[in-house]
């Protein structure tokens, strides 16, 4: 369900509507090819022996019984790719720390040691039994804040420079250095924002509290998996990604090629949600396994292997102290944000900046002090999941600023309107919010929800409402910095756009696909889209940046504008009018003034074509995250621009518990969201039910299970997910702002709602139990054990 406030209204043919993905076709048929479903002549089956224990030196390893198995091509290990190091991160001062096989020591369950090719699966898998490891196990650590104790085992002493750093490629002349790690502190990020003192000592009430987030699982259907094809100093690989050029860099480096001679193939993405972006070990393995080989490799990871070897969510601990007026109003916010980042860096330094980044929008606070660890640990690498960094921060800070609100007698809803900030308002590291309806979506949500004659009216006995707030950017300056699209008219007059944006289930194709039709003024089955190859289209924001609409639609919006003018200028002579005279519509552009002036664009198409010997009508378009910025904020102060549109939503959802049992049932979730336009409306309400069915379930029952760095629950029979029985009724409240920047006012969509939503079911839980939870998740078990303390501390008082 699905409602729209709309400020302004302008009728569109494609745009705004709920027109059907153009992969729709393909996928529902069964004719979409997806990585597995690549099949090269001559190809090897790649295997990869993966580390039993946590923390061990590596004694010896013994692969001749392996090697001599009929059937093996190429058996390695850490030894064959020594001093290859890659990573999510890499700057000055922080080199990339991971290598794709292990070569003195391992640090987490599942790191690679050795790896095989052969001719069938089966002989790989049994080659792997065959390789003989010694190991010589050594102390571990699993939670961040052991992990910073001094006396705590050391997981990385010196991480050594690799060679030219990443910032060096592109004009920033700074040499990378060997970072010292201390404290297995592998990044810290100190932010400071007006007088932290002042603001407490104006404070009428100051409150202190602690949380603590769980480790989920991405959770895509489609298991990781490349093919990669080495041939005469070329490599051709298909794989599942959310970003072609992370991928081509990073293999590019480790292969030791030149950019142009790595091709990341188009292949369809079976599913995401940031855990397909940066390189991974069996990706460079395949690579590796081919050029020694010189045949294809193609390499699928087991389930089991998903979960233990490749990226999970960042589990986080948030100390919060905030100061407020009696009024509500926020004088200061300390906090402490504490990530651990798994065995290697991942995407810890900038998790930790992005818990402060997506904060700092929504509230107006005067005096912020901010400090973010990134801590190694023995568990398995974390990385990027929707929303990165904000579902952690807003469970802590939109919990406790309800708490807050019942403490100086407020309600949750005045406490945030109070504080919310505006359009308009420049925020401390100089991004200017263009378009903002926070504050509408505040009060449509409580409106819609009846959220004030429901609140508190049931404190205690099993029912209740909650509301969580957040913003999400809509792409940054990160590699590679902008998008350039491509739009090309053919003399029939349809259209072909080239985009490097990658389609995994947003509808991204789709939107782009809409732009255009728009734009040119042409049926939207006129234009079709080549996307998300390398070597075939120009370069795009890779979609993990969620710049998907706001940069990359506005680059094929730009080129098709391009395209179109160029158009109107041949229409004029064929016409006999001025271009500015000229408009399009239903394949034909005409006379505003005189519409029987007309002519079909494929007219126009083949006069130019023709007048200027063979010259095809190419549009081409350009747009970046920030305009004036060159480079990311930075990842130890947070200075710097970092977005040109933020998105922001306010959720609300319903929740009922059984208080004998524990059980959660939540009942409604509507959300209100500010995308800026909903280029498409179904869509986008997709993307927002998506998010609430996530966001529901790392709250109430997705949690990795490890012991001693092993997952315990590493498949989907004991990982739970909500199934299509658990969802609850949701409802979309579309805010439209219009973000001046955007294509027709667009802009983010696909990841900020979950936060809002991680909170909003937490503080309904609070309403529904009086129990407020500190952690995640909050499971049948967890309630029992809280309704039992407070029973307890009831009888003693």
């Amino acid at each position: 369900m699905q409602e729209t406030v709309t400020k302004e209204k302008e009728e569109y043919v494609y745009v705004g509507k709920g027109v059907p993905r153009v992969d729709g076709y393909k996928k529902v048929t069964g004719k979409a090819v997806y990585t597995v479903d690549v099949d090269l002549p001559g190809m090897l089956h790649g295997k990869i022996l993966r580390s039993p224990v946590p923390h061990a030196l590596i004694k010896s390893i013994d692969t001749s019984r392996a090697e001599a198995l009929p059937g093996v091509k190429a058996v390695i290990t850490g030894k064959d790719t020594q001093g290859i190091r890659f990573g999510f991160v890499e700057t000055p001062h922080m080199p990339a720390d991971m290598p794709p096989l292990a070569e003195d020591k391992v640090r987490y369950v599942g790191e690679a040691v050795a790896a095989v090719a052969a001719t069938s699966e089966r002989i790989a898998v049994k080659a792997l039994d065959l390789i003989e490891v010694e190991y010589k196990p050594l102390p571990a650590v699993f939670h961040p804040e052991k992990a910073m104790e001094p006396e705590a085992p050391k997981i990385h002493d010196i991480i050594p420079a690799t060679g030219p750093s990443f910032w060096q490629q592109w004009g920033v002349e700074r040499e990378s250095t060997p970072q010292k790690v201390e404290r297995n502190i592998c990044s810290e990020i100190h932010v400071e924002i007006g007088d932290i003192e002042e603001g407490f000592a104006k404070a009428d009430y100051i409150r202190e509290d602690r949380f603590e987030t769980n480790v989920t699982a991405h959770g895509a259907l489609e298991p990781h998996g490349v093919v990669a094809r080495y041939t005469r100093d070329k490599l051709d690989v298909w794989l599942s990604h959310m970003g072609p050029y992370m991928k081509r860099y990073w293999l590019a480096r480790t292969m030791g090629l030149p950019d142009s001679k790595v091709r990341v193939h188009h292949a369809y993405i079976g599913g995401a949600f940031g855990g397909k972006i940066d390189l991974f070990d069996y990706e460079f393995i395949a690579s590796y396994l081919s050029k020694i080989t010189g045949r294809p490799v193609r390499i699928v990871l087991t389930r089991k292997e998903v979960f233990q070897s490749t990226r999970l969510r960042h589990p986080m601990v948030f100390y919060v102290k905030t100061g407020v007026k009696r009024n509500g109003k926020i004088t200061a916010l300390d906090v402490t944000a504490i990530d651990d980042t798994g065995a290697y860096r991942g995407t810890g330094p900038v998790v930790v900046y992005l818990a402060h980044a997506f904060s700092i929008p929504l509230y107006r606070i005067p005096n912020v002090n901010y400090k973010g660890y990134a801590v190694y640990t023995n568990n398995p690498v974390r990385v990027a999941m929707r929303g990165h960094g904000a579902p952690q921060a807003r469970f802590a800070m939109e919990q406790q600023l309800d708490m807050i609100a019942e403490d100086i007698g407020m309600s949750p809803i005045d406490i945030r309107l109070i504080n919310v900030r505006e359009q308009g308002e420049v925020l401390p590291n100089g991004d200017i919010l263009n378009s903002c309806g926070l504050r509408e979506c505040i009060e449509r949500s409580a409106e819609r929800s009846d959220f004030m004659k429901k609140y508190g009216k049931n404190r205690g006995k099993g029912r209740g409402i909650g509301i969580g707030l957040t913003s999400m950017f809509s792409g940054a300056q990160f590699y590679p910095f902008g998008a350039t699209g491509v739009v090309l008219l053919h003399d029939d007059g349809s259209a072909t756009i080239f985009s490097g944006a990658v389609e995994f289930g947003q509808g991204s194709d789709t939107m782009m696909c809409q732009i255009v039709a728009e734009e040119l003024g042409i049926d939207i089955g006129k234009v079709s889209i080549l996307s998300a190859d390398s070597e075939l289209c120009p370069i795009a924001l890779d979609n993990w940046l969620s710049g998907g609409t706001f940069v990359n639609g506005r680059a094929v919006q730009l080129a098709a504008r391009n395209a179109k003018e160029q158009l109107l200028s041949y229409a004029s002579q064929i016409l006999g009018v001025s271009k500015e005279e000229l408009d399009v519509r239903d394949g034909e552009i005409f006379s505003v003034k005189d519409p029987s002036k007309k002519i079909s664009h494929e007219g126009v198409i083949k006069y130019a074509i023709h007048k200027s010997r063979g010259k095809q009508i190419v549009g081409v378009g350009h747009a970046t995250p920030v305009e004036g910025a060159y480079w990311y904020p930075s990842l130890r102060t947070g200075k710097g621009k970092f977005t040109g549109a933020y998105s922001f939503s306010a959720s609300v959802a319903e929740v009922e518990v059984d208080m004998d049992t524990g059980v959660v049932r939540v009942l409604k979730i509507i959300n209100a969201h500010d995308c800026g336009y909903p280029i498409n409306p179904i869509l986008v309400e997709g993307q927002a039910e998506g998010q609430g069915y996530m966001g529901m379930a790392q709250v109430l029952m997705e949690n990795i299970v490890e012991h001693d760095g092993v997952i315990l629950n590493s498949d989907f029979l004991e990982y739970k997910m909500p199934t299509a029985l658990d969802i609850p009724e949701m409802e979309t409240i579309h805010i439209e702002t219009r973000d001046p920047n955007g294509p027709f006012g667009g802009k983010e969509v696909g990841e900020g709602v979950i936060a809002g939503v991680v909170a909003a079911i937490a503080n309904a839980i609070y309403d529904a139990t009086g129990v407020r939870f500190h952690t995640l998740p909050i499971t049948p078990d967890v309630i029992l054990k809280g309704l039992k303390e407070k029973r307890m501390k009831e009888e003693r008082q």
